[in-house]
């Protein structure tokens, strides 16, 4: 298959949005989970969870444009500050999935899905209790992507919850361990499998050739 850009353009819609969905290969699978200021929880599966440093620690991920549909998420974000990054793993993933369909802003994720809010000192964002790895997150600020109308967050780690079995020693984690997954597209669930770890590169430790 070869597809120019302007064979691209042509393409039916939803075959564009899955193929260019599923290009950039497996993508992190997670829940990002908050609470409205009037105090309406919320939970909906994102894929674009990415690293952006780590001193300070901030992720980022990026909300779509709203258009007609409601983006609680960014919403109860921008008004308390604070949300929650949750891993997905096999038992939870139908669960998880679900979490993406447009509910009413006086709906709880949380409750039609199945999903069990569970709360720490220090957060009144929830965390998803059935998730393995946890992370309670601080907003600090936002960057508009006006090519696309699409918003990156970002937010400083403020609290990490991480089972002891993804413990792989010197902070790296096992997350085959953690049976998280990986979304291919919008609606593809991959098991991730560990398959080597190398030294940190450096020109004078290049394996032979």
């Amino acid at each position: 298959m070869r597809i120019d850009h302007e064979e691209l353009a042509g393409l039916d819609r939803i075959y564009r949005l899955n193929i260019i969905n599923s290009v950039s290969g497996i993508k992190p699978a997670n829940l990002v989970a908050t609470r409205s200021a009037e105090g309406i929880s919320n939970v909906a599966i994102f894929s674009s969870v990415v690293h952006l440093g780590s001193d300070p620690a901030l992720l980022g991920f990026i909300v779509r444009p709203a258009g007609n549909l409601p983006r609680n998420t960014y919403e109860n974000i921008l008004a308390t500050g604070e949300y929650t990054i949750n891993h997905i793993h096999p038992a939870i993933i139908e669960r998880a999935h679900y979490t993406s369909a447009k509910f009413p802003k006086d709906v709880s994720e949380f409750e039609r899905c199945g999903l069990t809010e569970e709360y720490t000192e220090g957060f009144t964002a929830p965390f998803v209790k059935e998730s393995t790895i946890k992370l309670g997150m601080r907003f600090e600020e936002e960057i508009p992507i006006p090519r696309n109308n699409t918003t990156l967050i970002i937010g400083s780690v403020r609290l990490a919850i991480i089972p002891d079995r993804a413990d792989a020693g010197e902070g790296h984690l096992d997350l085959e361990a953690t049976e998280a997954v990986g979304i291919s597209g919008l609606n593809t669930y991959y098991r991730l499998k560990k398959l080597a770890q190398f030294p940190y590169a450096r020109p004078n430790n290049l394996p032979p050739l």
